[in-house]
């Protein structure tokens, strides 16, 4: 089987050349053995595992998360409760971060409503 340069699994995979080796450097990703030439050399399961990791990443989950979520991935036959608590607190996150927003909406809202029309020293924005 081809091994894959390091340019490809980042094209594969969606991420970075540079977030490629940071990931590796930081444990999320196992070194890939070299060539001759001493280029990593990746497998197809490395390309997975990247396009898992930028995904979590997509959504929001912490370098740690992830971590964890890659541990319990690596072994396959444990309760997904772990997992199913990683994305709960992340889901009350997001929840947290929409009701946030929508309070700022309401109150920019408010103030573009009452400066549309008059002048500076009425202004609401300012």
């Amino acid at each position: 089987m081809k091994k894959i340069t390091i340019g490809e699994a980042a094209r594969r995979s969606g991420v970075k050349v540079p977030t490629v080796r940071y990931y590796e450097s930081i444990g999320l990703l196992a070194a890939p053995s070299r060539s001759e030439g001493n280029q990593r050399s990746f497998e197809p399961a490395d390309i997975s595992r990247l396009a898992f990791i930028r995904h979590a990443r997509e959504l929001g989950f912490e370098i740690e998360a992830i971590r964890t979520l890659l541990t319990l991935q690596d072994d396959p036959n444990q309760s997904c409760a772990s997992a199913d608590a990683i994305a709960k607190a992340r889901l009350v996150e997001v929840e947290q971060r929409i009701r946030s927003l929508t309070a700022l909406k309401a109150e920019l809202e408010t103030m573009v409503e009452g400066c549309g029309r008059g002048r500076v020293d009425q202004c609401r924005v300012i």
